[in-house]
């Protein structure tokens, strides 16, 4: 069963990298992230012979679902919070995740909070969302695969440049802290198995061409072994790409 997850940035205006990657990419499930539409907006993929699923509200984050292998049981929430600046507002629950059943594997499309700064709320928020993760996977269907643009660098090989991040969130140890409770929950890092390998780059200060990049597009499994992973990194060239690659896993 081949998995692929890839932060979109833009589902509508990549409709057609995403069209040539299911031909190509010989996928079973395609996990999307930040389409930035609503599911109103969402392209239709059907006629690719991919079932679909789409969870978003607005221009701001959105996630998906493509499969070739079935597409059961669709749900949106793992008990996740929500987020709201305004403190006298119930916090909504944001367009950040997606699982259904695909092929007796329940497969999850995740958006993981950005944190912003270490003193926002915003990370706050981030560490709880994990934190519901976790708890989510602990006690989650035996076949499980979590997957997606989490944010987190697990280790410092994972960024270009450690003193960069000196202060900053993607790499605190309360981060990656929130990725061992996975591991406690049972869940095996597939993607560990992509070393020296960036995906994701960021538009400005040539960051690409420099290879200035961070891996943060991760996928967790329990009981199904992941095989082989790799970066499509040249999903990142040519005209208008997605400032992230597609991660490829296959497992047995």
């Amino acid at each position: 069963m081949r998995i692929a997850t890839w932060n979109i940035n833009s589902v509508r205006k990549r409709e057609q990298r995403v069209r040539d990657f299911l031909e190509r990419s010989d996928v079973d499930v395609l996990c999307l992230q930040e389409t930035k539409c609503t599911n109103a907006q969402f392209p239709d993929f059907t006629d690719t012979g991919y079932e679909q699923a789409h969870n978003g509200g607005s221009s701001f984050n959105g996630v998906a679902l493509l499969s070739r292998v079935g597409l059961d049981n669709v749900s949106t929430e793992f008990g996740q919070p929500g987020f709201s600046k305004d403190l006298s507002k119930e916090p909504a629950v944001e367009a950040r995740a997606i699982g259904a059943e695909c092929n007796g594997v329940t497969v999850w499309s995740l958006y993981v909070p950005n944190g912003r700064e270490i003193a926002d709320p915003h990370y706050t928020y981030k560490l709880r969302w994990l934190h519901a993760l976790a708890d989510y996977a602990a006690q989650g269907p035996e076949k499980l695969c979590l997957v997606g643009d989490f944010n987190i660098a697990p280790r410092d090989e994972d960024v270009w440049d450690r003193s960069y991040f000196n202060g900053k969130t993607h790499v605190t140890p309360r981060e990656r802290a929130c990725l061992d409770e996975l591991e406690k929950a049972g869940l095996t890092a597939a993607t560990d198995l992509i070393k020296d390998e960036y995906t994701y780059w960021d538009y400005q200060a040539m960051r690409f061409p420099k290879n200035e990049g961070i891996r943060i597009d991760l996928q967790y499994a329990r009981g199904i072994t992941a095989e082989s992973a790799r970066v499509d990194r040249d999903e990142r060239k040519g005209k208008e790409p997605s400032d992230h690659a597609p991660v490829i896993v296959d497992y047995s």
